[in-house]
Formats: structure tokens, C-alpha cells, sequence
């Protein structure tokens, strides 16, 4: 959706179109963006005023919103919907008068974006060991939340060692580790017990994309982060009958096709589709990106353009 969103946002409004972080955590797509006149920003200070603006799909603080607002920005909202639900959640049991314990990863886009909501009432968390550092005042409500691309079995260790430590704890009210995180996890752990190797394509910032990797790691079969079929080693496959391939969910079909296409070549593979879990959720474009879709659609607006 963030992609499809910043596509359209190029060719409604024309380049430049300013983004707010990389719209998706992989080196490719970004790269293809830029080319297409897309600027990438870490500070809202770097978009000139009244230009378009995209929000990644990462999500963003409320102060990084109001700052848009005061520049007087066209704004495209390409956050991922989970994420904005974590973010809803994090506001209400703020509301609530709760401590929110955040498990993620200090530096990811996603995590400053949602302790932005609540930043005096969130603590992160980064592993099951750091819980017994936590400081909470006396008679303290606690609630947790979670990173959406969070490996789901290291989520389950955290949030088992936060209900030791605090037995009431409020949970949030559905999970909040991403479907397409979930399913291409579980799909790497029952192909990691036929492969003698693993290969994820995806970028290394992509947490999603690192965590298949570790998963097929712990299990003790090999695997490799690529970005690209550029960066495959024939070196790994040694001795190798076996291969499983899967994906980060901001990788390119086609980078996939491509590695799979090397591999093919240079060793005579015979290719194998799994099926694990079919994904049939879909998110539409952002309700402000519609309306200006629709607007230009209108037969006023084309024949004005003409």
C-alpha cells in the first residue's frame, strides 16, 4: 500500500514528492523512487513549504504531523494500518493513566514513530533480560505493546517475562506483530527443517526481513540476508542439495524472481512452491490520496488540465 501510495502521489502531483524516511525498509525500491524525483528526508525542516509530503509506512510521531501542518505540506499518510493501530493503542492506555512497556528495537523508524504518541509514559523494552532493569513507580498500571515486525517468538519471550514481573499487566486487544511478519515466519520454520541452506532477500535495515533469517539461524541451518541476486556467493551452496527461499515483506517480486533465476542457472535448480498461508488482506491507498484520485478523475478537472 505505501508503495502503491508514493507511485501514485508521483504521478498526481508530479515530482518532487518528499518522503519522510524510506517509504519501506529495502534498497531497491527506494532507489527506483529516487529516480522517479522522489526526496527522502530525516527532518521535516529539509521539505520546502507547500510541497507533498509522504509518511512512510513506519509511521510518525504527532509532533512530526503538527510540524507538516505548520509547513503547510500536502500530506500523504502511507502508514501501514497495524502500525496505526499500535499507535492507537499506545494513546488510549496513556489515556488510561497506564506505563506502556514498548518491545522493539531502539532505532527503528516504527518504535520512535509510536513512543512519540505517549513519550512520558513509555518505556521500551528490548529483550526478555532488559525487564528486571525496568523502573516503574509504586502501585504503577502497566500495559504493553509490541513492534509490529518483531520476531514472534521473541515478542513471546518478553511478554512472558513482563507477566512474571508484573502480573497484571493489560494486554492489547488483538495482536500486534503484523499478519505478513507471522505467516512468513512460520513459513520459514517448516522449510528450514527440509533446507541445508536459507536465503532471504531483503535489505539488512529491514527488521522483518533480519528476523527470517535468525529464525532459520536458530534452528542451525545457514542463512543469508541478500538484497539482490548480485550479492549471492555460489560459495554457500557447497555441498548443498536443498535451498528454501522467502522474503521480506517490502521485498520486489521480481528481486525474488531474479535470485531465483541464478540459482537456477548456475546449478540446474528444480523449483518447489509452498504454500503456508495465503494472505488476502488488502489496504486501501490513503483517504486523502483517494480524494485527490478522484478529484482529477472528475471530467471538470481534465478538461481544466487540458
Amino acid at each position: 500500500m505505501a508503495i502503491d501510495a508514493l507511485d501514485h502521489a508521483l504521478k498526481l502531483f508530479g515530482a518532487p514528492v518528499y518522503v519522510y524516511h524510506e517509504i519501506v525498509h529495502n534498497r531497491h525500491v527506494v532507489a527506483g523512487f529516487r529516480e522517479k524525483g522522489a526526496i527522502f528526508v530525516e527532518r521535516i525542516e529539509d521539505v520546502p513549504e507547500g510541497s507533498t509530503l509522504v509518511f512512510s509506512a513506519h509511521g510518525i510521531s504527532p509532533e512530526v504531523r503538527q510540524a507538516a501542518a505548520a509547513r503547510n505540506l500536502r500530506v500523504v499518510d502511507a502508514t501501514c494500518p497495524l502500525v496505526t493501530k499500535v499507535h492507537s493503542e499506545a494513546a488510549r492506555f496513556a489515556r488510561r493513566g497506564h506505563t506502556i512497556l514498548l518491545i522493539g528495537h531502539a532505532d527503528h523508524d516504527e518504535i520512535i514513530g509510536t513512543m512519540g504518541e505517549a513519550p512520558d509514559r513509555i518505556q521500551l523494552v528490548e529483550s526478555a533480560e532488559s525487564v528486571d532493569d525496568i523502573a516503574l513507580p509504586e502501585g504503577a498500571s502497566v500495559a504493553y505493546l509490541s513492534q509490529t515486525t518483531l520476531s514472534v517468538d521473541d515478542a513471546s519471550r518478553v511478554v512472558g517475562r513482563l507477566r512474571e514481573r508484573f502480573p497484571e499487566i493489560v494486554a492489547p486487544p488483538s495482536e500486534d506483530i503484523c499478519y505478513a511478519t507471522q505467516n512468513r515466519q512460520e513459513a520459514v520454520r517448516q522449510l528450514a527443517r527440509e533446507a541445508d541452506v536459507v536465503l532471504v532477500i531483503g535489505s539488512q535495515n529491514s527488521s522483518n526481513s533480519a528476523r527470517l533469517a535468525e529464525i532459520a539461524r536458530d534452528m542451525g541451518v545457514p542463512s543469508y540476508l541478500v538484497d539482490s541476486a548480485d550479492e549471492i556467493s555460489d560459495r554457500w551452496f557447497d555441498g548443498v542439495e536443498t535451498v528454501a527461499i522467502t522474503a521480506g515483506a517490502s521485498a520486489p517480486e521480481e528481486l525474488v524472481q531474479r535470485c531465483i533465476e541464478r540459482i537456477q542457472h548456475e546449478f540446474g535448480a528444480i523449483i518447489e512452491e509452498r504454500t503456508v498461508r495465503t494472505e488476502d488482506m488488502h489496504f486501501q491507498l490513503p483517504v486523502d490520496l483517494r480524494r485527490a484520485m478522484a478529484a482529477d478523475d472528475e471530467p471538470g478537472q481534465r478538461d481544466a488540465a487540458d
